[in-house]
């Protein structure tokens, strides 16, 4: 599998580049394609962080991650770049025939609490981020962990099958049945969060586990300067109909299109999985 740019400039550029151009066959008889895309919306700067990691050494393995940093200007960048250095040191460690997935990404979001919180001790900030991730093995089957309000979307062609539950004041609400989901889109409080990571204590961790992606499966990480502006519906049309790359120009453009000059970061990977020619 050749990814193009996964260490350059591409998780910085205004504008997303498919990452997969010539991509592998893998052992289940798919390919994956995938996009991610950053921009700051109209902030003034940058918090969000992307990555969609390729393993150096065993073909067929992906990490993408999202990470939505808080904290001040300095503080909330800091906090998402230790989310992708921790990220990227533990998968190039990781190996998917002896090592469990789930269990790396948990020590991913125990070791950027940790020096997040260092951090914070340390500059006199108070440096927060979420985290989003979720890791493909070569056989097939993904592994899901986030914490905070940055989500994960699993489609089946433009069937929604799952996503995150977020870690948040609101989704507390629609939980006990007091709010509905789009009630909670425009909560005044929508924006508290329940958890992340570098707060006092240790942040929630949500897992789930895919035993098997199959063709036509979608996968999409992203903060919440891109979902908050859409509904499930939304995603699966935008996702099953348009490639990785022009569905993530897609959602940056009216995402900042529906934020009408007030909206966040916004981040966010795509991973598909296409039925190989041929077979």
């Amino acid at each position: 599998m050749r990814a193009d740019g996964l260490d350059n400039t591409t998780i910085q550029a205004q504008y997303p580049k498919e990452l997969f151009r010539n991509s592998s066959t893998m052992a289940t008889g798919y390919r994956l394609t995938a996009s991610t895309g950053i921009h700051k919306g109209d902030r003034d700067y940058q918090q969000d962080q992307v990555a969609l990691l390729k393993h150096g050494r065993v073909n067929g393995c992906v990490l993408a991650i999202v990470a939505d940093g808080m904290g001040g200007r300095s503080g909330g960048r800091k906090a998402s770049d230790q989310v992708m250095l921790t990220a990227k040191q533990l998968f190039e460690r990781y190996d998917p025939e002896t090592d469990d997935a789930a269990a790396t990404l948990m020590q991913i979001v125990q070791e950027a609490h940790i020096v997040i919180r260092l951090t914070a001790i340390s500059s006199e900030e108070e440096p927060h981020s979420t985290l989003a991730a979720f890791l493909i093995n070569p056989g097939g089957d993904c592994h899901w962990a986030h914490t905070g309000d940055s989500r994960i979307y699993q489609y089946h062609g433009n069937q929604f099958v799952k996503r995150t539950m977020d870690h948040s004041y609101v989704q507390t609400l629609v939980n006990k049945g007091e709010i509905t989901e789009e009630q909670a889109s425009v909560h005044p409080q929508s924006n508290i969060l329940m958890g992340c990571l570098g707060t006092e204590s240790d942040p929630p961790v949500d897992f789930h586990f895919i035993p098997k992606l199959r063709s036509g499966d979608v996968l999409m990480a992203c903060s919440d300067g891109v979902w908050h502006y859409f509904n499930s519906g939304e995603l699966g049309s935008v996702l099953s109909t348009l490639s990785a790359r022009e569905a993530t120009e897609f959602l940056i453009e009216k995402a900042r299109s529906r934020g009408r000059g007030g909206g966040d970061n916004l981040s966010l990977v795509i991973v598909k999985l296409e039925t190989l020619t041929g077979n």
